[in-house]
């Protein structure tokens, strides 16, 4: 199993969806599959996506005491076709339903951002501009779902508070300003970024070293005109309403970054279909 599917947050998250939806036991499949019963099941892709959580398989089997066998077809990143089998697997019969359905939630919904996040990757090909995910993941999921999106060719941000700067406007005002704000980073030994939203504070973030600029809700034009005036001083990241519709537009602009948030909290959940045959 991939190194990165063992940390602590994944076993963790794993551990609480097989409890909540296996509970005391699964009365529909222990009550009709006989206890000795064995299958073989097979994983399909249904329409073209991107997979990721692949490696959720193992972990959520062995956490069911494990299986007879177990092949990974395809890896993380992987774009499928309809009619694409990501993985075989094989045992009791009774253990393979009862982690099928958290086995589909995990693959359906990471392979899902995968799959979004490689539009918006693909939508800015060509250009020097990179797709960046955002901390609006679903609570409890946020490695999973950043794990997704690396999947899908995104540039990962921070995971959370404690692993970069991120100096926002609320910031701003509470320390006093911008170059308030920046002095108390003077040291700092993590990536240091700061918003500015009037031209301003552009010029006060400038003056006083800012090196990566976040302009947040600006339109493509707009966007433009700022980063010319930057003209290079600092490496700017651009957030705000992106869709897939305008991220060439911010791309083409000149941003380094564009944050796309819709990449975790909007990705749909992809069809993928779990067939099991008794043997």
């Amino acid at each position: 199993m991939m190194l990165k599917y063992q940390h602590s947050e994944v076993v963790d998250a794993v551990r609480r969806a097989l409890a909540e939806d296996i509970g005391s036991g699964d009365v529909t499949t222990n009550t009709c599959v006989r206890a000795d019963a064995t299958a073989r099941g097979r994983f399909v892709a249904r329409q073209p996506l991107v997979l990721a959580g692949i490696g959720l398989l193992d972990l959520i089997y062995a956490e069911r005491g494990g299986v007879d066998e177990l092949t990974l077809l395809r890896s993380d990143g992987a774009r499928l076709e309809p009619g694409d089998v990501l993985a075989e697997v094989r045992g009791p019969a009774r253990k393979l339903l009862e982690c099928e359905r958290v086995a589909l939630n995990f693959l359906q919904r990471l392979s899902g951002v995968a799959t979004l996040a490689r539009r918006y990757v693909d939508a800015v090909q060509g250009t020097h501009c990179r797709i960046l995910d955002t901390r609006k993941t679903t609570p409890g999921l946020r490695r999973l779902e950043k794990m997704a999106a690396a999947a899908g060719g995104a540039t990962n941000h921070r995971l959370g508070l404690f692993d970069a700067v991120l100096i926002k406007n609320n910031h701003i005002a509470a320390a006093g300003g911008v170059c308030a704000a920046l002095e108390r980073f003077s040291n700092c030994n993590l990536d240091v970024e700061i918003e500015v939203r009037t031209r301003a504070e552009l010029e006060e973030a400038l003056a006083c070293g800012a090196r990566h600029l976040l302009l947040d809700n600006l339109t493509p034009a707009e966007a433009a005109e700022w980063i010319r005036v930057i003209g290079g001083r600092a490496t700017v990241e651009l957030s705000g309403g992106v869709t897939l519709d305008s991220v060439r537009a911010y791309a083409d602009a000149g941003a380094d970054f564009v944050s796309a948030g819709a990449i975790t909290h909007s990705a749909v959940a992809v069809d993928i279909n779990f067939r099991l045959e008794l043997e």
